[in-house]
């Protein structure tokens, strides 16, 4: 029986031609890509998305601006294309106000029209003692104005879930497609007493409502695409709750 030869290595990630030869045969495993040829891509990736999506998010006036910059004809194509994205806002903006609820019309009113739309419900406190509660209340109007394309709904807590506790108000509800898709229980999951409509904005954009790069956005200039939301964890309505609202859901 021939013995096993052993085959000298000295170091296998060098590059030599004796490491190059014992790679071909399989005797020692291809040497992995360097980390810095892939920062390196990963770098000019990044460069390259941030150059071809430099005009995102600006108005008809901020490209109007940059005739004498841009590329006539990529210009006048994305400035189209803008039109044609704000002529969409415009048509599905058909809501631009805070829509009161009643329970009898929850389902309707909630539950099927956010198989439309994305429907946002404040749940608020019973007694106008609620700070947070009130602060909502204002930063709803000026939302619903902002993003007609979006319903904001209103109701008192306890009017909408028997027995539901004041201490959980202000309370969120998301709903899209038919189901609830995300809840927040007061609004020490934003920013407390000094939540304010960028907040909200960002709540949207991790639920889907809005687009990262959208237009109105608050200072979209200085968004990076990311949500504080990302690592934050909303507190679920109970067992029993769930269940009063399947009631007349």
């Amino acid at each position: 029986m021939d013995k096993p030869v052993n085959v000298p290595i000295d170091n296998p990630d060098s590059d030599t031609e004796w490491n190059d030869i014992l790679r071909k045969h399989g005797i020692i495993p291809e040497k992995p890509p360097s980390p810095t040829s892939l920062i390196e891509e990963a770098l000019t990736e990044a460069q390259k998305q941030a150059h071809d999506n430099r005009l995102e998010g600006k108005g008809l006036d901020e490209l109007d601006e940059l005739e004498d910059e841009e590329d006539a004809e990529f210009l006048e194509r994305y400035r189209k294309q803008r039109m044609a994205e704000l002529f969409t806002i415009s048509r599905a903006s058909v809501f631009n106000q805070v829509h009161p609820l009643q329970k009898p019309d929850y389902s309707r009113d909630v539950t099927e029209a956010s198989r439309k739309a994305f429907v946002l419900v404040h749940l608020t406190a019973s007694l106008g003692t609620n700070a947070e509660s009130r602060l909502l209340t204002e930063l709803w109007g000026d939302m619903a104005r902002q993003y007609g394309d979006i319903k904001f709904c209103e109701m008192r807590g306890d009017m909408c879930i028997e027995g539901y506790p004041d201490k959980n108000t202000p309370t969120i509800l998301v709903y899209h497609e038919g189901d609830i898709k995300r809840q927040v229980i007061t609004l020490r999951e934003l920013a407390g007493t000094t939540t304010g409509i960028q907040d909200l904005e960002d709540l949207l954009i991790e639920v889907g409502a809005l687009k990262a790069n959208d237009s109105r956005l608050t200072d979209s200039s200085s968004r990076n695409g990311s949500s504080v939301f990302a690592s934050r964890q909303s507190v679920p309505i109970s067992a029993s709750t769930q269940d009063d609202e399947d009631d007349w859901d």
